[in-house]
């Protein structure tokens, strides 16, 4: 199974389409304002966006919506990443309630060798999310250094630094 691409996996153009989706339950998003000490009645007060909110309910925390999909996209984008450079733009479109799924996708932009070193290149990203019924929540892009495939191969491989279970070494001996 992939996580993440080498710099001469990208190609500009290309869209990766994570999965699965992920259903948003009112337990997540009340964990994450907690967690993050967003405690705006929007998010956690249900009488509150019923009585005073043009949506009439809870709305899913924005961070939270980029949050994950932001982690969706790690095992197609960034999993093999060396640094996450930048985040250039971020924008809600839509609202997102609880009980929504999200799905998301990522074109890939372009794509530079490191003009520094050879065994890693930068790439831009625009990720997309939307919910079940198509509707878009959340565009957003970033820009990664990945590594080189000389540059995985030089450290191990594909899964460094892990290791064989006891009974595996044990009969290599």
């Amino acid at each position: 199974m992939r996580f993440g691409r080498t710099f001469e996996e990208f190609e500009v153009g290309a869209v990766y389409k994570h999965w699965p989706g992920k259903t948003v339950t009112e337990y997540d998003d009340h964990l994450f304002c907690l967690l993050t000490m967003n405690h705006h009645p929007l998010h956690l007060d249900s009488n509150y966006a019923e009585r005073t909110t043009d949506f009439g309910k809870n709305v899913v925390v924005g961070n939270y919506v980029y949050s994950l999909l932001l982690g969706m996209s790690v095992p197609d984008v960034s999993g093999k990443a060396l640094a996450n450079l930048e985040v250039e733009s971020l924008r809600h479109l839509a609202p997102t309630f609880h009980g929504d799924t999200l799905y998301g996708e990522t074109t890939v932009l372009g794509k530079t060798p490191s003009r520094s070193k050879s065994d890693r290149g930068v790439v831009h990203v625009e990720t997309t999310g939307y919910t079940q019924d198509g509707t878009v929540v959340c565009v957003f892009r970033r820009t990664v250094m990945v590594p080189t495939e000389a540059y995985v191969q030089e450290r191990g491989g594909e899964q460094p630094g892990r290791p064989e279970p006891a009974h595996r070494r044990d009969q290599e001996k």
